[in-house]
């Protein structure tokens, strides 16, 4: 097993060695035990807090290049008749700290069946599919769900310190 200890960041570079794709859930964690897209297991290593993203670039001990790929996974964009209108969309689903991917004329959030039938009853379009999700950082960093743990990925356990006595 390689260990993965370093993030490079989100550029451009002409060695990469593998890949590692993960869904948005998975890449808020800094320590997990994965499967590259090569087979290779490995373990990431990482500083507490980071969040990788789609492009992002990480790195072993001896120098192998991994890029991380956002997985596609359940999602529902939201549309609607006018900017305004989405602009309460996107109000709403903030009072409730949604994570929340905007674009150009649409949202993106992880699919919730309660949170749908709120946004068709404000008048949305929402289009439940497949898709890499990458949600805004916010003010306060990305959120994070409840629903359990993907069975595909082992949590590591982390290295603690003991307070001083």
């Amino acid at each position: 097993m390689i260990n993965i200890n370093k993030r490079l960041g989100h550029f451009q570079q002409s060695k990469v060695d593998d890949q590692l794709v993960l869904p948005f859930d998975l890449r808020q964690r800094s320590r997990l035990r994965v499967t590259l897209s090569s087979g290779r297991e490995a373990a990431l290593l990482l500083d507490r807090g980071t969040i990788m993203r789609g492009g992002d670039l990480l790195e072993t001990e001896d120098g192998y290049v991994v890029e991380i790929v956002a997985a596609p996974q359940a999602v529902t964009d939201v549309t609607a008749k006018t900017p305004q209108a989405l602009m309460c969309a996107a109000y709403h689903l903030g009072n409730r700290h949604v994570p929340l991917q905007v674009g150009d004329g649409w949202l993106r959030l992880e699919q919730d069946h309660v949170l749908n039938e709120m946004l068709v009853g404000l008048g949305m379009t929402t289009t439940d599919q497949n898709a890499p999700f990458e949600p805004e950082a916010g003010a306060y960093g990305g959120g994070h769900r409840h629903d359990g743990d993907d069975d595909n990925y082992q949590r590591l356990p982390s290295k603690r310190l003991k307070p001083n006595a």
